[in-house]
């Protein structure tokens, strides 16, 4: 039954790519994407200003989740539990197949779950606690910030003023905190002991046994104040019985330097040198054998080529033998951990592995609104400071579309035919290209970087194709080598002029010359070279996966265009002294966000 929902799934995403048609749009997405970038999500005023709207927005995601699941709902209506959590918190307990509800049953009781996420909130940073919010093979994915330290003994109003850096919403969690908070915090030798020992019961309830941390710090410092703390650093090692994986991944600020190059982020590499960053990447060695990554070089990894190792590696993980689940999480769990969690659902739907159902636009308006948006990403905030990460997740879709990053691989391996080791003009053009070009070639508009052709054999890896310009004798040439050999061979293969290969426009994906779009003026496109120029079909056949995935960045593209667009940073008052009062004078309230900055 699985297989067949994802097998028409599969069929229905290709058959639109196929035609040269633009993406169906979801209704709903230019509404939720103006709402995001109007304001951030918080559960409290739902019933607000736009409460018609986001009452929308929840509506439709749990209609989302209904299509393939059968789940129960964990009110949030206030903001009971969790400022900046959705209203209400979906459970996924199985798949709404009878195959499935038959192989993965849930055995977690939703009362139980409720009173434990009830007493374990407070253990991490502003409440947000361990939340599942993907089902995979049985297994719960979850989000959630870091661990709280000390600095939340101040009070979470204090608490969230020193951690923000002074952000507007900085004193609008004081009405959560309440008397049993408070007298749980009164308690000072014994805190730890009992708030984290809820947090850990909640983690072996929903069978997580592998938490991966995106920090870059030990504990988070903000002003001399440890403000918050992580599994990979309790003293008492009351999470030694996980698997605790440090994966530091840069935060939302790293990617104001992904907005100043063209929103390109091949080359763009994160200072690993920088005082605070103090925690190294740290990976069990028996999960790390299959994935073939040499992670003793990640502090030379570029953004994309470091997204991409880290997301094969949460692939892995969901895709293993074990019934254990994951946890994703980076300081408040609401830039970097929206970003792997969408790449996961994303990666994993193109599969046909969840969400089976669901088309293109369809899980797109799913993960922006129910991953990004009602989990309190800060949208409006990022923008006005051109920290693009929401923008980079989806724009990186492209960079994932191989079966290198697929769950099926093992089994798509499998079922290749054996081929000789003759290539034709036809193999040429059906070998896909790898989206991460070199940033040392962008002068020539007919270089490429390919990655392994889908269904070559043996160890042979395709590095470059040079297609020569019109005009001049048409020739490819690649370069084999072979992972036994230190050698390589070079083959030139002339071809007659009415052989010639498709003009590189259809092939190359353009870029722009310009290093920095900050002298750009707001909402600017640039024809041509825009980022959010919606990609064009190609004439090579695509995979299922790669159809399904491109389908859903147009989807995007294209919404993002019409909605939001690409702006220009508005400047923030001179000196850094002024910065600072400009944070202290919007923390309390003096002052808000300038209109003009958004």
């Amino acid at each position: 039954m699985a297989g067949a929902r994802a097998a028409a799934a599969t069929s229905s995403a290709g058959s639109s790519a196929s035609s040269g048609n633009p993406p169906p749009q979801e209704p709903g997405l230019g509404e939720l994407l103006e709402e995001f970038s109007r304001t951030q999500y918080r559960a409290k005023d739902g019933s607000g200003t736009g409460g018609s709207k986001v009452e929308r927005i929840e509506k439709r995601c749990l209609e989302l989740f209904g299509r393939d699941y059968c789940f129960s709902v964990i009110p949030n209506t206030n903001g009971d539990i969790c400022g900046h959590y959705p209203r209400h918190i979906v459970f996924l307990e199985y798949e709404s197949s009878e195959k499935e509800k038959d192989t993965f049953e849930s055995t977690v009781q939703v009362s139980k779950l409720q009173d434990l996420i009830h007493r374990s909130k407070m253990a991490r940073c502003r409440g947000r606690f361990v939340c599942p919010v993907i089902l995979f093979k049985g297994k719960h994915i979850c989000r959630s910030a870091t661990l709280a330290g000390w600095g939340e003994l101040y009070g979470r109003s204090g608490y969230n003023y020193f951690f923000s850096g002074g952000a507007d919403d900085a004193w609008a969690d004081v009405e959560d905190v309440t008397e049993e908070d408070c007298a749980l915090r009164s308690g000072d030798t014994h805190l730890f002991d009992k708030v984290r020992g809820y947090d850990i019961k909640l983690l072996r309830y929903l069978s997580v046994k592998y938490i991966c941390d995106l920090m870059v710090e030990n504990k988070k410092v903000k002003f001399g104040m440890n403000v918050t703390s992580s599994e990979k650093v309790d003293k008492a090692q009351r999470y030694a019985d996980f698997t605790l994986l440090s994966i530091p991944y840069p935060g939302c600020e790293f990617f104001k330097e992904y907005k100043d190059r063209d929103y390109m982020a091949e080359g763009l590499i994160f200072n690993w040198k920088q005082d605070y960053v103090d925690a190294p990447l740290s990976i069990p060695d028996f999960l790390t054998h299959s994935l073939n990554i040499d992670w003793s070089q990640y502090q030379c990894w570029d953004l994309v080529q470091q997204t991409q190792n880290y997301l094969k590696l949460l692939l892995s993980l969901v895709n293993s033998d074990d019934d254990s689940g994951l946890l994703v999480h980076c300081i408040s769990g609401w830039d970097r951990t929206p970003l792997f969690i969408s790449l996961l659902r994303l990666s994993l739907w193109a599969d046909g592995l969840i969400h089976t159902s669901l088309k293109p636009a369809e899980i797109l308006y799913l993960t922006v609104a129910y991953d990004w948006f009602l989990f309190g990403h800060m949208l409006v905030d990022r923008l006005s400071k051109g920290e693009e990460i929401f923008f980079f997740c989806f724009n990186f879709l492209k960079h994932i579309t191989s079966e290198e990053f697929s769950a099926l691989k093992t089994q798509r391996r499998k079922s290749l035919p054996a081929r000789d080791g003759g290539f034709t003009l036809e193999d040429i053009c059906m070998l896909r290209r790898k989206d991460r070009g070199s940033t040392t070639s962008l002068g020539s508009d007919f270089s490429l970087v390919m990655e392994n052709s889908p269904g070559a054999t043996g160890s042979f890896t395709y590095e470059a194709v040079e297609l020569v310009p019109a005009g001049a004798p048409t020739q490819a040439a690649w370069r084999k080598s072979h992972s036994s050999s230190p050698q390589s061979v070079l083959w030139n293969r002339p071809q007659p002029s009415e052989d010639r290969l498709p003009s590189h426009q259809g092939l190359v994906e353009a870029r722009s010359s310009s290093s920095s779009s900050s002298n750009h003026s707001d909402n600017f496109f640039r024809m041509g070279s825009s980022p959010l120029e919606v990609p064009k079909p190609r004439l090579a056949a695509l995979s299922d996966r790669e159809t399904r995935l491109q389908e859903v960045r147009s989807a995007f593209l294209a919404a993002y265009s019409s909605t939001v667009g690409l702006r220009a940073v508005a400047p923030s008052p001179s000196g850094a002294i002024g910065g600072l009062l400009e944070q202290f004078a919007r923390g309390v309230g003096l002052r808000g966000i300038s209109s003009n900055a958004l």
